[in-house]
């Protein structure tokens, strides 16, 4: 009745398959968040106020309808290419014409805002619709949680390569969001071809899904997964903020225009290089001692940064930043999957649920970062921010450096002690999974139990 080690590993095939699959959610993730802004402004020619309204209302539509993707994904049935598959291939090509669109310059100037408006929230809604499945079908690739943490590692480290690329077309925009393109289309047929949706292991399948309000109660009720979601909450609005307004932060506040894109670079080969080392770093002390060593790690180097506006020190802060960085977007994925673990062992009988958790958890991250964009650029507006201006007047430099460091740490310190309070320690996530284990013998000796039944 026991499945064996060898029934639940993975290829490394199947692995890299399902790393390129998530492609095209960090090119076009990574080109957003490092370049829209600045886009907006300086390219676009849109002043503060009205970019702003893109960049919230954009995050906050992307945030909303998360939990309805969810919803209707949990509504979904089976079919022969698995529940989530159908959604990712059968969003990609509409994504590709939206992701296109937001960054093409329309000829007139009147109305533009509500251009980009439009065309942003169209690719938030579709976006989601490849981002929700694809990140719940990691609870769908193996039961085995060390082939989960080793397939989510495989799926973040190319992610900061793919942000590399991003960052190097950022000039030419439409040419980029061009060959964007074609990466979501190849991308997601490798992972088609390459990736085996598994059906639920932990009981035989049915056939009426489970009501997604009852699903949605029970899993706002546990405690794991509503800390883990808070902590990340708070440190995702802490990268966001470094993110959207560091090329600003560069050209503006501190002598270093010319440098900007080398320091961009060195942190995403830092946190390249630094992904294996964070996926041995929690196999051997628990993930969430990683979450604290990596995340803490970032703070005292942003201040430096902000202090001390040198470019040996930049590149030093760079280095340091891309272990925080590669920390904060491999550990939250790689901790969720325990989480569910921990929902389904305290929930025997609920089944189908892993869309609500992961469409939750991006709905609240979203929402966070949209209100931290909106906010942080209407203060560079009520600064005195001069659109297409060479230089920008002191009250603005200062705003910068506010939302580079002090606000970033501010919002670090705070999802670190919420996350104090996650309950899920290293003994915990053991015995999960020996009562996982168990739960998933059962599930499949009753499921041959009802296919010998039926067929006799």
């Amino acid at each position: 009745m026991l499945q064996t080690h060898t029934e639940q590993r993975l290829s490394v095939c199947s692995k890299l398959c399902f790393a390129i699959g998530g492609a095209p959610i960090q090119v076009a993730g990574s080109a957003t968040a490092f370049f829209l802004q600045i886009y907006l402004l300086d390219v676009a020619q849109i002043s503060p106020v009205p970019a702003s309204v893109v960049l919230f209302v954009g995050k906050a539509w992307g945030a909303v309808t998360d939990p309805v993707v969810g919803f209707f994904i949990t509504k979904s049935r089976w079919t022969k290419i698995g529940r989530l598959m159908p959604w990712m291939v059968g969003c990609t090509p509409f994504l590709v014409v939206s992701y296109f669109y937001l960054w093409f310059v329309p000829p007139f100037t009147s109305g533009r805002d509500i251009w980009y408006l439009g065309f942003y929230c169209l690719y938030q809604t579709l976006i989601t619709c490849f981002h929700v499945p694809y990140s719940a079908l990691t609870m769908f690739l193996s039961t085995d949680q060390r082939e989960r943490d080793s397939a989510t590692a495989y799926s973040r480290s190319p992610n900061f390569t793919r942000s590399l690329a991003a960052h190097s077309m950022q000039k030419v925009y439409m040419i980029a969001a061009g060959v964007i393109g074609g990466i979501f289309l190849i991308c997601t047929t490798v992972m088609f071809l390459g990736v085996k949706e598994k059906d639920d292991p932990y009981g035989p399948r049915t056939e009426k899904p489970i009501p997604f309000h009852k699903g949605f109660v029970l899993v706002m009720k546990h405690g794991p997964y509503l800390t883990l979601t808070a902590a990340f909450l708070f440190i995702s609005v802490a990268i966001q903020l470094v993110q959207s307004n560091f090329v600003l932060f560069c050209t503006y506040a501190v002598d270093l225009r010319d440098h900007f894109q080398n320091i961009v670079l060195t942190i995403l080969m830092s946190a390249v290089v630094s992904i294996p080392f964070w996926q041995w770093f929690l196999q051997r002390f628990g993930k969430k001692t990683a979450a604290f060593c990596g995340i803490t790690w970032m703070m005292p180097f942003t201040v430096m940064l902000v202090l001390i506006p040198n470019t040996v020190v930049a590149y030093m802060v760079a280095v340091s930043s891309g272990l925080s960085v590669a920390a904060s977007l491999l550990l939250p994925w790689s901790m969720l999957p325990d989480v569910v673990d921990d929902f389904r062992l305290a929930n025997p009988f609920s089944k189908g649920h892993e869309a609500i958790f992961y469409s939750f958890y991006v709905f609240f991250t979203k929402f966070a970062a949209g209100i931290s964009l909106g906010v942080s650029t209407l203060c560079l507006q009520f600064a005195g921010y001069n659109t297409g201006a060479c230089r920008q007047p002191p009250p603005v430099v200062y705003t910068l450096k506010l939302l580079i460091g002090a606000a970033p740490v501010a919002f670090i310190i705070t999802g670190l002690m919420i996350l104090l309070l996650y309950p899920i320690s290293e003994d915990v996530r053991l015995r999960n999974k020996l009562l996982d284990d168990e739960q998933t013998s059962m599930g499949r000796f009753t499921t041959d139990i009802i296919k010998q039944s039926y067929e006799s």
